[in-house]
C-alpha cells in the first residue's frame, strides 16, 4: 500500500525526470486587425523530444498559419528547429532540433491503460515563466472520440481530468513510471475539467511516418457512409438501429473487392461494436495500410462477415 507521502514523493520525481524532455514552443502568426492590417499574434505550446536525434513532437494545431516558431530548452536556450511534417487528421507534428545534452522521454504502451489510473500532464500552460505547469489526475475514458473547433475527428483519444490549460497543448501526459503514455490536445471550452490526451502509440505511428515519408500513410477501407438512426432504420427498413450505412463504395477501392455493397450496415471492426461513423472511422485508423480487418455488416436483415485488405488513402 502507497502511503501520500510516497506517492507525492513518486510524482515529484517523475516531473523531475521530465521536464528536461519538455520544450516550450512559441508561434508567431499574423492575422488581420480590424483596420485590415496584418499584425503579428504570439501564441505558445509544448513539446517534448522523442529520441536521441532531436525529434519533438507537438500537436499540428500549434504549428498551424505560423510564421516563426521558437522551441527553448527546460534550462531557457533558445535552440534552432525547423519543421519535418505535420498531419491535421490527428494532431501531431514532428519538429527537428539541435542542442547538446538532449534527453529524449521514455514512452509506454497506450494499448495498456485502464481507466483510473493516475496520470501526470506536463505542459507551458499559458506561456508563464517559471518553467512548465504540472497537474495531476486520473484516466477517466477510453477511445473517446471528438470533434475539435478545427474540424477533423480526433479518435481513439484518452479522457482525462488532470488539467489541460492554453499552452498545454503538445506535452505529455504520463503514466506514475514516468512513461509517457499520451500527448496532450484538446480541451472541451464548455466544459470543465475534461481533457484529452491523443495515445503514444498513435503518436509514434504518426512520427515515424513523417521522419521518414514526410507524411502520413493512412488506412483507407473505399467508401462513403452516414450514421444510423432508429428513424432511417425504420423508414429504410435495415434491421439494426446504430451501426454506418454504407452510401456508396469506391469502384475498385479494398471494400469493393471484398464484396461490400451500398445500403450495408457496418456494425462492427474486428468484433468491436460500430455505433457510428465516427466510431468507423477511428477503428479503421487504429489499423495499418495492408492489413487485413473483419467486417461485420448487415445486408437485408442478414449478418454477415467480409475480410477487407485496407488500402492506403489516395491523395487528390
Amino acid at each position: 500500500m502507497v502511503t501520500l507521502s510516497e506517492l507525492q514523493e513518486q510524482v515529484a520525481n517523475v516531473v523531475k525526470k521530465l521536464t528536461r524532455s519538455v520544450v516550450n514552443i512559441t508561434t508567431t502568426r499574423l492575422l488581420p486587425s480590424v483596420f485590415l492590417l496584418l499584425v503579428p499574434v504570439k501564441g505558445v505550446g509544448t513539446g517534448f523530444i522523442i529520441d536521441d536525434e532531436g525529434h519533438v513532437v507537438t500537436n499540428a494545431h500549434v504549428l498551424t498559419d505560423v510564421r516563426r516558431a521558437e522551441v527553448y530548452l527546460n534550462n531557457g536556450e533558445m535552440v534552432e528547429a525547423r519543421l519535418v511534417g505535420k498531419d491535421p487528421w490527428t494532431d501531431v507534428a514532428v519538429m527537428k532540433i539541435k542542442g547538446s545534452d538532449l534527453e529524449p522521454v521514455e514512452l509506454g504502451d497506450s494499448d495498456k491503460l485502464s481507466v483510473g489510473q493516475f496520470v501526470i500532464a506536463i505542459g507551458n500552460s499559458f506561456g508563464l515563466a517559471g518553467g512548465p505547469t504540472v497537474t495531476f489526475g486520473v484516466i477517466s475514458a477510453l477511445g473517446r472520440h471528438i470533434r475539435t473547433e478545427r474540424g477533423p475527428l480526433l479518435a481513439g483519444l484518452i479522457q482525462t481530468d488532470a488539467a489541460i490549460n492554453p499552452g498545454n497543448s503538445g506535452g505529455p501526459l504520463v503514466d506514475l513510471e514516468g512513461k509517457v503514455i499520451g500527448m496532450n490536445t484538446a480541451i472541451i471550452p464548455y466544459a470543465q475539467g475534461i481533457g484529452f490526451a491523443i495515445p503514444i502509440n498513435l503518436v509514434s505511428k504518426v512520427a515515424k511516418d513523417l521522419i521518414r515519408l514526410g507524411f502520413v500513410r493512412r488506412p483507407w477501407l473505399g467508401i462513403n457512409g452516414v450514421d444510423v438512426d432508429p428513424k432511417m432504420a425504420r423508414h429504410y427498413g435495415l434491421g439494426v438501429s446504430k451501426g454506418a450505412l454504407v452510401v456508396n463504395v469506391i469502384r475498385g477501392g479494398p471494400a469493393w473487392q471484398a464484396g461490400l455493397r451500398s445500403g450495408d450496415v457496418i456494425v462492427a471492426i474486428q468484433g468491436v461494436e460500430v455505433k457510428g461513423m465516427d466510431d468507423l472511422i477511428g477503428q479503421i485508423w487504429e489499423e495499418t495500410p495492408g492489413s487485413k480487418v473483419e467486417v461485420t455488416v448487415v445486408r437485408r436483415g442478414k449478418l454477415m462477415k467480409l475480410n477487407v485488405v485496407l488500402g492506403t488513402t489516395p491523395s487528390y
